[in-house]
C-alpha cells in the first residue's frame, strides 16, 4: 500500500484541519495559533505562508513562513519538506523559532545554504504556570498601559528588543511595523507596566499572543536603575493575574538558558519548565 506524502501552501479553506493541528499544543503553538484565529490561512491577512504536510491525506504537520519561520508539530519527515521549500523559497524570515527539537532539525538542513546565523540560542526553556503564587504579591502598581501613553513606553519596548534580540527594532523601516505592533498591543489592553513619580517606566511586560486556551508573556523588561531591587516577581505577578483573569487559564513564556535572574523570577511566582524553544537570528 502506498503512503500518500505531499506538503503544500494551505488555503483558507483548510482552516479547520489547522486549528486542530495548532490545538495539538495550544502551549507551544499559541503565537501561530492566536494570528490564525485573528487573520485566517490568506497570507495577505496572516503575514506569511502557512505550508502543511499531509500523509495519508491527513494534515500532521505546519510551518509558518513570514517575519519569521515556525515548526509546528513538525515530523521528521515534514521538517525534511518544509527544508527543501524553504531552500527554493529563499530567506525572507529574520529568524527561525519553535520547538527546540524539530526547529534544530529545520536550521541543520538550511544551515549550509542559510548560514552563517547572527547567533542561535539553541535551547530557551518553555514554561507556563495556571495559578497565581503563594509567595510573592502582586505589585499593585502595574496597570495597563493606556493608549495616550504609547510615546512613553515605546523607548523602553525598543530598549528591551534591543538588548533581548542584539539589534534595534527601529532599524529598516524606521521603527513603524515595531511602532504599530507596541501600538496594538497597548490598544488591546495587552500591555502593562509600572511608571515611577516621574512617569517613567519602572517594569513593562506584554501579553503577546492569546487564544482562549493560552496566553504568551514577552517583552518583560526592567529599567536598569531598578534591577536588583525585588521589581521583576511582583511585576510579574500582577502580569500574570491580569492574564489569568482576563486572558486565557494558562499562561506560557519561554526564556534564554543563560539568563538565571529571569529564569529565578519566573520560578518564584510558580512558572514551571515544560518544553524547549530555539531560535536561530539572522
Amino acid at each position: 500500500m502506498l503512503t500518500q506524502t505531499t506538503s503544500r501552501v494551505l488555503e483558507p479553506s483548510d482552516l479547520d484541519a489547522a486549528l486542530a493541528v495548532l490545538d495539538r499544543d495550544p502551549v507551544a503553538n499559541a503565537f501561530v495559533a492566536a494570528r490564525v484565529q485573528i487573520a485566517g490561512l490568506d497570507p495577505w491577512r496572516l503575514g506569511g505562508e502557512m505550508w502543511g504536510w499531509y500523509e495519508d491525506g491527513i494534515l500532521t504537520s505546519m510551518c509558518y513562513a513570514g517575519a519569521n519561520l515556525v515548526p509546528i508539530c513538525a515530523t521528521p519527515r515534514a521538517v525534511r519538506a518544509f527544508a527543501d521549500r524553504a531552500r527554493r523559497a529563499g530567506r525572507r524570515c529574520s529568524s527561525i523559532v519553535g520547538p527546540a527539537e524539530s526547529t534544530a532539525a529545520l536550521w541543520r538542513l538550511l544551515e549550509p545554504q542559510w548560514g552563517p546565523a547572527r547567533e542561535v540560542r539553541a535551547r530557551q526553556p518553555l514554561l507556563v504556570t495556571d495559578r497565581m503564587p503563594d509567595t510573592v504579591a502582586p505589585d499593585p502598581y502595574v496597570r495597563r498601559v493606556r493608549k495616550d501613553e504609547l510615546e512613553t513606553i515605546m523607548p523602553a519596548c525598543v530598549a528591551m528588543f534591543t538588548e533581548e534580540v542584539g539589534v534595534s527594532p527601529l532599524a529598516g523601516d524606521g521603527g513603524l511595523l515595531y511602532q504599530a505592533r507596541v501600538a496594538e498591543l497597548v490598544g488591546s489592553g495587552r500591555s502593562f507596566a509600572r511608571f515611577d513619580a516621574d512617569g517613567n517606566v519602572v517594569f513593562k511586560a506584554e501579553i503577546g499572543a492569546a487564544t482562549d486556551r493560552a496566553c504568551q508573556i514577552q517583552g518583560v523588561w526592567v529599567a536598569p536603575e531598578h534591577r536588583g531591587r525585588g521589581v521583576a516577581a511582583p511585576g510579574m505577578a500582577a502580569v500574570l493575574r491580569y492574564a489569568l483573569a482576563d486572558v486565557a487559564p494558562v499562561v506560557s513564556l519561554y526564556v534564554n538558558d543563560f539568563n538565571t535572574p529571569a529564569r529565578r523570577t519566573y520560578e518564584k511566582v510558580g512558572f514551571r519548565e515544560v518544553g524547549a524553544f530555539m531560535s536561530v537570528l539572522f
